[in-house]
């Protein structure tokens, strides 16, 4: 039988996403504090599509806090703070879900509406499934449904900084200035939306698949 010495994870990639994810989620949720309808970033059709919207972005905001804590090797290793951070976290998940549904049916765009209605449904069906595996005791499979859970939910953030990286890709092309293409942002936010749980879902395939990977190395290498 080998003897092998495993690696510790570093957490700080974690904690990277964590500043990211409160940086980003704070000039994101910013606009929305006044409850100020003029000042939504997104058209709203009315009043209701406007105080669904602030409703969906509020526990957006505190899920795209709360999720990071859940992957930190030291958090996960005291299983009392896990288990309640997980907690807090599907319950701002579930009403942000919720909320997210109708607000992207309310929308006027049908990509906005794509955008919007895809994530806030697998939203939905990721905690649904993580929850249900862990119940099962299942944690590889929890792991890996809450890997893609926070893959969506941190769309909030790679949305936000796709566009600017698209407008400026568009630069070279169209020969304008970035000033000159901003009034391209609101045509661009939803592609944005849509572009950005498309990447993050692949980037978490990757992590998963890596990490199961990595496992199945160890398991062989100790036996």
């Amino acid at each position: 039988m080998r003897i092998a010495t495993r690696t510790a994870p570093s957490a700080r990639p974690i904690w990277a996403v964590f500043a990211l994810a409160v940086v980003v989620g704070s000039a994101a949720i910013a606009p929305y504090l006044q409850l100020d309808i003029n000042g939504s970033r997104l058209t709203v059709s009315g009043e209701l599509h406007y105080a669904l919207l602030v409703g969906h972005i509020f526990t957006a905001m505190v899920a795209l806090v709360l999720g990071p804590l859940q992957f930190v090797p030291a958090i996960r290793a005291h299983r009392r703070w896990h288990r309640r951070i997980g907690y807090a976290y599907v319950l701002a998940v579930v009403p942000s879900g919720l909320l997210g549904i109708p607000v992207a049916l309310l929308s006027e765009r049908l990509l906005t509406q794509v955008g919007l209605l895809v994530p806030a449904v697998g939203w939905l069906v990721t905690a649904w499934l993580a929850v249900g595996a862990i119940r099962r005791g299942d944690v590889e499979a929890h792991r890996s449904w809450m890997a893609r859970n926070y893959a969506l939910t941190f769309l909030a953030v790679t949305a936000r900084l796709l566009v600017p990286l698209m407008l400026l890709a568009l630069i070279p092309f169209t020969g304008g200035s970035l000033a000159s293409l901003a009034d391209s942002v609101p045509s661009f936010i939803s592609v944005g939306q849509v572009l950005g749980w498309v990447v993050n879902l692949a980037i978490a395939e990757i992590v998963i698949r890596r990490r199961r990977a990595r496992t199945s190395t160890t398991t062989k290498e100790l036996s």
